[in-house]
């Protein structure tokens, strides 16, 4: 409403978009009617190896397209990534629930592990961090990774967990075993 008030055109950063839909529960359609332009990624969550879209009026996407030209960003031959692009509009948007439900166990199995604090779940990304621990992020994140679970480590003594595709019932219920075996061990070793 500000922006539109002072003839402002607003654009929406969608990277994310689709999960936020299905984690709200409505259609991305509602997210953006009040935008004059959006992008968002193929990539994060909907397994495309490559790409983004970029949505607006045809003008808009006019000298978008120009602007590409002018700094160099065309591709050739893209129609393989183009293929990639549409199987994740058509497939892969349809089942975010899972990667979120599956984020959602995984938080609740970390929360019942003593000395780990969870934050909230709305997506498939959550952060945990560990109370009493005197372990560097950096060794937490070593010790996980020796085992096959991969997270990222922050300075701040967070640690990111993304769920996605390629992670199954199964692999939330082993990388439950493992965060057991190695957060219990580096606070009961020396």
């Amino acid at each position: 409403r500000l922006a539109r008030e002072h003839g402002l055109k607003v654009h929406l950063d969608g990277a994310r978009i689709f999960n936020a839909a299905t984690a709200l529960g409505c259609n991305v359609r509602d997210l953006v009617r009040d935008v004059d332009s959006v992008m968002f990624c193929l990539s994060k969550g909907l397994c495309a190896p490559v790409g983004s879209v970029l949505c607006g009026s045809a003008d808009f996407i006019y000298e978008a397209r120009r602007a590409r030209k002018v700094v160099g960003g065309g591709m050739r031959q893209a129609g393989i990534l183009a293929a990639a692009g549409i199987v994740a509009l058509e497939q892969m948007t349809t089942r975010l629930a899972e990667d979120h439900e599956r984020a959602r166990r995984l938080a609740m199995g970390l929360a019942e592990i003593p000395g780990v604090q969870v934050g909230p779940v709305y997506t498939n990304i959550f952060y945990f961090w560990l109370t009493d621990s005197r372990r560097a992020p950096e060794e937490v994140v070593q010790r996980l990774r020796e085992r096959g679970v991969l997270v990222l480590g922050r300075e701040d003594g967070r640690f990111r967990v993304v769920t996605h595709y390629w992670i199954t019932d199964e692999d939330v219920e082993t990388a439950l075993w493992v965060f057991r075996e190695v957060l219990t061990d580096l606070e009961t070793s020396p």
